[in-house]
C-alpha cells in the first residue's frame, strides 16, 4: 500500500532520473505497482507533490528552531536569521531535487504554484515574528508599510533560494554570507530611522499649525 512518503520518494527518484515529470499519473502509478486511484488518495497532481515537499521543509525547519531553548530570547531579526540558516541547511539533503524543481519554473514576477504552500507557511511565520518585533519596538510601526514587511522578507527568501541554487562555494559558505547580509539589510530597513523622525515631526507641525508658518519663514 502506498503512503505519502513512498509516493514522494518514487516521484523524486523519477524526476531526478528522467529530468522531467512523468507523462501521466496512470504511467507513474503503473511503474510503481499501485492503482491510479491510490495516487489520488494522497495527491491531486505532480505539482501537488512538489508543493507538499517544499512546505514540509519549512514546517520541519520551524519545528527544529522553535525547539531550541534560546528561541524565546531571540529578537525578530535573530528568529528570521535562524529560519534562513536552518532551512538551507536542511535543504542540502535534497539539493538535487531542489535544483530540478526551481530551474523548471517559468520566469516571472508571480510565485510559482509549487511554492504556494511554502509561501503560506513562511508568511505566517513572518507575520508572527514581525508582530513581536513591532510590539517590542525593535521594528518601526509604519502606517501602510508595516503590513508589507513580510513581502520584503519573502522576496529576500526567493533571492537566497536562487543564490543557493547557483552557489558553487565549499559548504555553500557564500549562501551563508548572502543570508547574513540580506536579512540584516532587510531588518535595518524595518527599524526606526531618521526618516521616521522627520515624518513624525512633519505630522506634529501639521497638527499644530506650525507647518504653514515654517513654510513661510523665508519670506
Amino acid at each position: 500500500m502506498a503512503t505519502t512518503e513512498s509516493i514522494q520518494k518514487a516521484y523524486i527518484d523519477y524526476v531526478l532520473t528522467e529530468g522531467e515529470q512523468p507523462k501521466s499519473v496512470y504511467l507513474f502509478a503503473k511503474k510503481n505497482k499501485m492503482p491510479e486511484e491510490e495516487f489520488y488518495r494522497y495527491f491531486g497532481s505532480f505539482d501537488a507533490i512538489e508543493q507538499f515537499i517544499w512546505a514540509d521543509l519549512a514546517k520541519r525547519t520551524l519545528t527544529e528552531i522553535r525547539s531550541q531553548e534560546v528561541w524565546g530570547q531571540y529578537s525578530a531579526r535573530e528568529k528570521a536569521l535562524s529560519f534562513f540558516y536552518a532551512f538551507f541547511e536542511l535543504l542540502k539533503g535534497s539539493r538535487s531535487f531542489a535544483v530540478y524543481s526551481v530551474k523548471k519554473q517559468p520566469k516571472g514576477f508571480t510565485t510559482p504554484v509549487i511554492f504556494s504552500e511554502l509561501k503560506t507557511v513562511f508568511e505566517n511565520f513572518a507575520d508572527e515574528i514581525l508582530t513581536e518585533g513591532i510590539e517590542s519596538s525593535e521594528l518601526s510601526d509604519r502606517k501602510f508599510f508595516s503590513k508589507r514587511y513580510k513581502d520584503a522578507l519573502w522576496i529576500q527568501f526567493g533571492f537566497v533560494l536562487h543564490f543557493w541554487i547557483n552557489d558553487n562555494s565549499a559548504g555553500f559558505e557564500k549562501t551563508d554570507e548572502a543570508i547574513e547580509k540580506g536579512v540584516n539589510v532587510t531588518f535595518d530597513l524595518f527599524q526606526r530611522s531618521p526618516i521616521d523622525n522627520l515624518f513624525e515631526y512633519g505630522k506634529f507641525l501639521a497638527q499644530h499649525g506650525g507647518l504653514k508658518e515654517t513654510m513661510g519663514f523665508g519670506n
